[in-house]
């Protein structure tokens, strides 16, 4: 999105493809309209098309593959460590009772590093989701943006004549 200065700044821009014109007005009680034909006799794509036509790409698919390859482990890792942690406390309540240092305990430190962990995978997710899936996601937004503005064009001039 680009900067805007003078009068227009901090206003939206249409072009933008995290603008959403399909929630501008909805439920508000506007109908939506019928998919036009498209010329030589074939129906137009409509939008749930365009995005089932971006499901189904290979870049799409991608970037889900990407998502389930870090979110699945790191999933699972927190949860045993999280199940770790529980199952320790009340299985083992000697070995959580040991002091480390004064009167920090292990459960104690266990418990902190329960803090630690949460916010160490917020931000390797943020840091994954940068560097490996933000790029080919905003390319595949602006696909379906120009596929939907094309189509807008398209009925534009159908309906101009």
């Amino acid at each position: 999105m680009d900067k805007h200065e003078g009068r227009d700044a901090g206003t939206i821009r249409l072009d933008d493809p995290w603008y959403d014109a399909l929630a501008v007005g909805w439920g508000e009680g506007a109908e939506p309209s019928p998919p036009q034909p498209a010329p030589a006799g074939r129906p137009a794509a409509s939008a749930s098309d365009i995005y089932l036509e971006v499901q189904r790409s290979a870049a799409f698919q991608e970037v889900r593959s990407r998502y389930r390859r870090f979110v699945v482990p790191a999933t699972a890792g927190f949860f045993l460590w999280y199940v770790a942690y529980v199952v320790a406390a009340t299985a083992a309540p000697g070995l959580m009772a040991r002091p480390v240092l004064g009167a920090v305990n292990v459960a104690m430190l266990a418990g902190l590093g329960q803090f630690l962990s949460t916010f160490l995978l917020t931000w390797a997710y943020a840091r994954h989701a940068r560097l490996r899936r933000d790029r080919a996601a905003l390319d595949l937004r602006w696909t379906v943006f120009e596929q939907e503005r094309g189509q807008e064009r398209s009925r534009a001039r159908r309906a101009g004549r």
